[in-house]
């Protein structure tokens, strides 16, 4: 019997072997657990693993590689636990951890890891971006001369932020801190500023309320919050400023410019505590590890203002540290004090006395100083720091003072002023110009017939007079930058003018 081959059919077998031909199989590094427990795992095998790799799980969750031993591997399990039991087999994914960056982050709420928690669809990333990169070095640097203006008077005063500076926010809980970071992010409109808040080990409703203050404000548009709430693992509280930080720095290496706010670094500090405690690292002074110093000084130089040769954008980071009973000599707050370049300090009492922001000007310092500063801020707030010294030292002795002179008085009168002129309320920043002019008018003593509690009137109606009848010399200001004495004796005429139509309230 002879067999009839048929052509078609052989065409057909031919098609299909050379189709599978270049399929490889696929291959990849496994391990095993050997033990879970508190978000934990140790795993046996993974001989080639890197540090900071994920590694994947049978259920799909995925962990971060903290550890290599000798026998075994810690792993930081990055989500649910209780799927993961001894035994289960742990894949390698050859992939440092890494987070979406790009345009498409604008207006997102995401996690740690870059996935969304606001209900939208996954970015549409630019690229992948590690969590961990090198800071610039020092060649790759240029000097902070160019003003971050936070719209709050005593900060563009008298604790001046420069675009590539890095400027600590510390104080006791309630004070006001989350306050001025939101503030500061609200008075980047229209100034080409790309935003970053990154939420860390704080309540979810906290982190809502955070971020219908912005939508309000209109902020939202340029902004993006990183949250890893007190509900989610430790890995992500640890990981969230370094995600935050790789989105910031996309925009700084494209010569553009970001503001990244760490609240706060306090909680990330704990849950790295937390994670290196389980992980049997040696523990060191209140228990942190030997290497919290390098958490926070690896995080935090990567703020940076960049040289030309690497495009001059800017990276500006206010990390905020929580204290406890003021005392910043805790060993938190002292690493990250030695490693910004000045530190914002809130209060509690003045807090509670009703003068907010609560900043004390004696230990809040700027590094930077007048070199990010207007030349004309720079001119009006020269005195204001020593003006302030001398009233709180009178202040305390007028106290058992019975007969003062006239000098002292009158030094004690505008002091007063001044604190009340230092005042804000909470989503109301102020531009730099109409700051000026109001401060210029409390150290010339314009102000000196003005009641105290007409203080916040006489502000607002000065504003008033400033975006209408005398809009022309606010703008002259704005484009110039500097008080001129031709322009100084215009101010003293339009204060003394204004003075004359102030109607007390």
């Amino acid at each position: 019997m002879t067999v009839e081959l048929k052509p078609a059919e052989i065409s057909a077998i031919l098609k299909r072997q050379i189709e599978n031909f270049d399929r490889a199989a696929e291959v990849f590094e496994s391990g095993t657990v050997l033990s879970v427990g508190d978000g934990i795992a140790r795993i046996f095998g993974l001989q080639q693993a890197m540090a900071g790799e994920l590694v994947e799980f049978t259920n799909g969750v995925r962990g971060i590689v903290l550890n290599l031993e000798e026998q075994s591997v810690g792993v930081a399990i990055m989500g649910d636990a209780a799927g993961i039991r001894e035994g289960d087999l742990v894949r390698r994914t050859r992939q440092i951890a890494a987070v979406p960056v790009g345009p498409a982050l604008a207006g997102r709420v995401v996690d740690a890891l870059g996935n969304p928690l606001d209900g939208g669809p996954p970015p549409d990333a630019a690229e992948l971006r590690p969590l961990e990169a090198p800071a610039p070095g020092i060649l790759d640097r240029q000097k902070v001369r160019e003003p971050l203006q936070t719209g709050i008077k005593v900060i563009d005063a008298l604790t001046p932020i420069g675009r590539g500076q890095r400027e600590l926010i510390i104080g006791d809980r309630k004070t006001g801190k989350t306050t001025l970071g939101i503030d500061t992010i609200i008075n980047q409109a229209d100034k080409n500023v790309h935003c970053f808040y990154v939420a860390i080990g704080q309540k979810r409703s906290t982190v809502t309320q955070v971020c219908e203050k912005l939508r309000q404000h209109g902020a939202m548009a340029y902004t993006t919050i990183v949250a890893a709430t007190a509900a989610d693992p430790a890995p992500l509280q640890y990981l969230a400023p370094f995600a935050g930080c790789a989105m910031a720095e996309y925009w700084r290496d494209r010569g553009g410019h970001a503001l990244i706010v760490y609240d706060d670094l306090t909680k990330q500090a704990q849950a790295y505590r937390q994670l290196s405690l389980l992980l049997r690292r040696p523990p060191g002074r209140e228990a942190y590890p030997g290497d919290i110093f390098y958490l926070h000084s690896r995080l935090l130089e990567r703020a940076a203002k960049v040289s030309p040769a690497r495009g001059g954008g800017s990276l500006t980071a206010l990390p905020i540290v929580e204290t406890q009973a003021n005392d910043i000599s805790a060993y938190i707050p002292t690493n990250v004090i030695s490693i910004t370049d000045g530190q914002i300090f809130l209060e509690s009492s003045a807090f509670n006395a009703g003068q907010r922001p609560a900043i004390n000007p004696g230990i809040s310092v700027s590094r930077v100083g007048g070199d990010a500063q207007l030349k004309a801020m720079k001119k009006v707030a020269g005195t204001l720091r020593l003006t302030l010294a001398q009233y709180r030292e009178m202040a305390a002795f007028a106290q058992f003072a019975g007969d003062l002179d006239k000098a002292t008085l009158q030094q004690l009168a505008r002091g007063k002023r001044l604190m009340e002129a230092f005042k804000q309320g909470p989503q109301r920043p102020l531009p730099v110009s109409q700051q000026i002019i109001f401060l210029y008018a409390c150290s010339t003593g314009a102000c000196d017939d003005i009641p105290v509690p007409q203080m916040a009137e006489y502000e607002r109606q000065l504003g008033l007079a400033l975006t209408g009848p005398h809009a022309a010399l606010r703008e002259r200001l704005e484009q110039t930058g500097d008080l001129t004495s031709d322009l100084k004796a215009e101010l003293d005429a339009m204060l003394a003018a204004f003075n004359k139509t102030f109607v007390v309230a």
